[in-house]
């Protein structure tokens, strides 16, 4: 099971209670007070582990405490501090607090590391009280209770590149082609049914991360379909793969499925058609196809790279243009595969 959204309740663990102690050894009559301070309690950090994709660990373990300070003991000890809970999160992790839906923190990157819930600090013993008026006190103090919260941690993607069609464009297919990923592939429509992240390996040993978004369908923004549970992750991406089912397997034409694509993504977030992007023709291997990549390339600005993500045709060329782009194209330059919006 694919988990990108939990709520949690954490609480940082409570300080150890300060000792109340004098002094007793022979022939040391009155040898005053000796106890110890508490340990502090231990914090709850959250911390953005890049081996991390998901959060089902937190769906079957919502609740996340830290282990209390242990208490003081008499010889001046101080009760042993209580060890952080360290939470691994995905990176692109975004935390809100409950019930209000504010914005704690956002995760955008791998090793990023968030204090959520801090420990409670440790009381002071009888030994920290004592004076020159008061030499024999027995005062202590409980240690302070942690920082307690509920929250919800919603996972955005972070990935290079994502890979956007509707269902059956062949997607799936294509991250097999890019990457070691190996997500389920199938004829029928929404085989994949959560994102799926793979690492595009260059020769010079750059690599990329390339994302599978489900497939995305007409109504989206509105909620349709996968809709805004998936929408989401493509918000991060940095470039976009407009993928097209040239040979219109499905009954649609490129042309109508481009602009489909386009009005959603801007219907969700008008900044997304902004960013550059390139339109990859699939299916180039059936039948009848040239002339519907012939009307496309008529009606798109963007570049058409048509591809056979069945049969590996194009890949190595798709591979070099973003190998370009990322890797070759001087800071600010504009670039071949730049979005006209």
């Amino acid at each position: 099971m694919f988990v990108d959204r939990v709520k949690i309740h954490a609480r940082g663990g409570q300080g150890g209670r300060g000792c109340v102690s004098f002094r007793r050894e022979k022939y040391i009559p009155r040898g005053g007070p000796d106890g110890g301070p508490g340990g502090d309690g231990g914090s709850v950090i959250l911390v953005a582990d890049a081996e991390t994709d998901h959060l089902t660990h937190l769906f079957y373990q919502p609740n996340q405490f830290a282990k209390h300070g242990v208490h003081g003991r008499g010889k001046q000890m101080d009760g042993k501090k209580a060890p952080d809970l360290i939470v691994k999160v995905p990176p692109g992790t975004l935390v809100k607090l409950l019930p209000g839906g504010e914005t704690v923190v956002d995760l955008d990157a791998p090793d990023a590391s968030f204090v959520l819930c801090k420990g409670g600090r440790g009381g002071r013993g009888n030994m920290s009280y004592k004076s020159s008026t008061h030499q024999a006190p027995r005062e202590y103090e409980e240690g302070q209770p942690g920082e307690e919260g509920r929250f919800e941690l919603v996972l955005k993607i972070i990935a290079d590149v994502s890979i956007i069609g509707f269902p059956n464009a062949g997607k799936s297919t294509l991250l097999t082609k890019l990457s070691k990923a190996r997500p389920k592939v199938a004829l029928y429509p929404f085989t994949t049914l959560q994102p799926t992240v793979g690492i595009l390996e260059f020769e010079d040993y750059h690599t990329l991360r390339v994302a599978d978004v489900p497939g995305l369908i007409e109504g989206a923004s509105r909620n349709r379909g996968l809709g805004h549970d998936f929408l989401r992750h493509i918000e991060r991406s940095r470039f976009y793969i407009v993928l097209l089912d040239a040979a219109g397997t499905e009954g649609r034409e490129p042309w109508d499925d481009y602009k489909t694509l386009l009005n959603e993504l801007k219907l969700y977030q008008p900044g997304l058609v902004k960013k550059p992007r390139i339109v990859v023709a699939n299916k180039i291997d059936l039948p009848g196809v040239e002339k519907k990549l012939a009307a496309l390339r008529k009606k798109v600005k963007e570049p058409v790279l048509p591809v056979s993500a069945n049969e590996g045709t194009g890949i190595d060329k798709l591979i070099a243009t973003l190998h370009k782009f990322f890797f070759e194209e001087e800071p600010g330059a504009k670039t071949s595969v730049k979005a006209r919006g």
